[in-house]
């Protein structure tokens, strides 16, 4: 199998934070400068786990567990490196270069190449489209907006894009992917006819199904993909793959109900906009976002219609919310959406309604306690028995302690008291809001693999092994030391590799701990140098690079040179010295009359 050029690793690294990689799997705590929570990789009570930013790499002093993004996926995941490289690509919007003849087929290679041929075409309906291309400018939309989100027409007849389609292979795929409908009699015409057509994208940008919207009055409006081998709409947001090309970092994102309302938005200038596709948000739609964002904004209609939709996303949010997540709800006024909402007041105002939307604890109070009389015992009862199983739905934390003693507030009961009555208090009949909601059985608690792990030994601190160490962990400092040729020709173990660290960290100013450590991950250096990479060296910016220059110093100076001339003169007794080594020897002994000349 052909390996992943280097390039597309630093870039990738380059794009992933490990943070919030990690942080989406094991919750963390900023604590400094670094992120910390108990390890993944063993049992422990007190915090020893740490996640630095700076470095993009993870460290535990418990256990010695240590490594990069990669590095994690596949300890905590149990991937092998090319599955790791794939999820964090996908995870940030790439594309993992082609592995050439010897990768294996995609067995969904045909669906991808029919629903590809589809894309193309419509987007060609398009372009000679005078009425689909008038109905766009007519919502306000520019050439620019519908060209990012891949626009396209599909004609009003009944066999266009069958007839586009090269051979019956392609047709049949089609036909597999839902573009065409086959009735009872046989008879097989195209799902789409006379509407806009908007490509769904996976998160690598490739299109997966489509939605259509009609022109004019027809019926249904808005018309989706069936379900396929490629598409699942219980887990896919429209929109997202366009907010992580147009935005490199993603404050919040905001889930709303409709194509046209993300593409408006994004037309307004708001980038990060998503839609789920005709279903409630669910644990996989949201647990997506949140690979991405903290915040996750869902936006409603304030009508009855729309907060019971509302109440539907909170059910399926609970077992996806912890510590560092934060989910909010914004209602807009009746009859309105955010197509036409942007339209009439802009961005600016409309970013503050965002900004300003509903706190899911909110949400949840005034859910609980409509219709009850929480002055009363049977009022304060009910609210019990209605959130014991949406509370027992969250997953045990601190997330979980804040939302019940919230509720305790409501209800007006001591924390300890309120909490004694959710475990002693069965399940209400029904559950949920006046709205009519339904109750959920309490979902298992996600865990992560835990396993008893050996510290890794802490390697012998060598001069050269504490140079690369301190170039490992603060790749700047090797900006100020001068003598990278000096180092490369010691006759020292580990030279070589700490010759090219520092030429490495003096060519990227910006390379990070993480991004030095994958290029060395097929080389039998790189257990080594992960451990040197999590080893303990404290200081300042400024007294390591004071430390650093000293030892390079010492490692070039007068001792240096004796012990490669030693090492020439051993060679020398045993066979003879090529001309390069025999001038090199030369070099050396007048080197070292210099230096005895200067100490005089």
């Amino acid at each position: 199998m052909a390996r992943i050029p280097q390039q597309f690793i630093d870039d990738l690294l380059d794009r992933v934070d490990i943070v919030d990689l990690i942080d989406s799997r094991v919750p963390l705590k900023k604590k400094g400068r670094e992120f910390a929570a108990c390890c993944p990789f063993h049992s422990e009570k007190t915090p020893s786990f740490y996640v630095s930013p700076e470095k993009q790499f993870y460290h535990c002093f418990g256990c010695g567990a240590h490594g990069t993004a990669i590095s994690f996926l596949m300890e905590f995941e149990h991937q092998d490196f090319r599955e790791a490289v794939k999820e964090l690509a996908d995870r940030s919007g790439l594309e993992v270069p082609d592995d050439g003849p010897s990768h294996r087929p995609d067995p969904d290679g045909a669906l991808r190449d029919a629903l590809d041929h589809a894309d193309r075409y419509f987007q060609t309906q398009l372009r000679q489209s005078d009425s689909a291309k008038q109905y766009l400018k007519g919502r306000g939309l520019s050439g620019k907006t519908a060209a990012d989100f891949g626009l396209g027409f599909a004609p009003d007849q009944w066999s266009g894009l069958m007839d586009s389609a090269r051979d019956q292979g392609q047709r049949d795929a089609l036909l597999k992917t839902g573009m065409f409908i086959k009735s009872d009699k046989g008879r097989i015409y195209d799902r789409f006819r006379g509407r806009i057509m908007f490509p769904i994208r996976d998160n690598r940008g490739r299109t997966i199904a489509f939605g259509g919207r009609i022109i004019g009055n027809g019926k249904p409006k808005y018309l989706n993909s069936p379900e396929h081998p490629l598409f699942h709409k219980g887990h896919e947001l429209y929109g997202l793959y366009e907010a992580r090309t147009a935005l490199r970092h993603i404050p919040r994102l905001l889930v709303v109900e409709g194509y046209m309302d993300v593409i408006a938005l994004a037309e307004a200038g708001i980038r990060w906009a998503t839609a789920t596709l005709g279903t409630a948000a669910t644990p996989d739609h949201l647990n997506k976002a949140f690979r991405v964002t903290r915040e996750v904004v869902c936006c409603f209609d304030g009508d009855d219609a729309g907060r019971r939709a509302a109440w539907r996303a909170l059910e399926n949010a609970l077992p996806t919310l912890r510590s560092g997540r934060e989910m909010r709800f914004l209602f807009l006024p009746e009859g309105e959406d955010p197509d036409t909402m942007v339209r009439q007041e802009g961005a600016e105002a409309f970013t503050r309604r965002v900004e300003s939307a509903m706190t899911l604890s909110r949400f949840l109070r005034q859910g609980l306690s409509e219709g009850l009389d929480l002055g009363s015992a049977e009022g304060r009862a009910g609210l019990v028995a209605r959130a014991r199983p949406l509370l027992s739905k969250v997953e045990d934390g601190v997330y979980r302690t804040l939302l019940s003693d919230e509720l305790a507030d409501a209800a007006g009961l001591d924390p300890v008291r309120w909490t004694a009555m959710l475990e002693t208090s069965k399940p209400a009949p029904q559950a949920g809001t006046a709205r009519g909601t339904s109750q959920a059985e309490a979902a298992p608690k996600p865990k992560g693999p835990r396993r008893t792990r050996a510290p890794s030994p802490k390697p012998r601190m060598t001069p050269v092994r504490e140079a690369i160490a301190l170039v490992l962990q603060h790749p700047r400092l090797a900006a100020h030391i001068p003598q990278t040729g000096e180092v490369a020709a010691l006759d020292v173990k580990g030279a070589e590799t700490l010759a090219a660290l520092l030429e490495a960290g003096q060519n990227e100013p910006d390379i990070t701990t993480a991004t030095l450590l994958e290029r060395w991950r097929d080389q039998p250096e790189h257990p080594h140098l992960e451990r040197l990479a999590g080893s303990e060296i404290p200081g300042d910016q400024e007294t390591l690079g004071r430390h650093l220059a000293e030892i390079i110093q010492r490692l070039t100076g007068p001792h240096a040179i004796e012990a490669r001339l030693d090492a020439l003169n051993r060679k020398a007794a045993e066979t003879e010295l090529n001309q390069a080594e025999k001038q090199e020897m030369r070099e050396l002994h007048q080197a070292r009359l210099k230096l005895e000349k200067q100490e005089g």
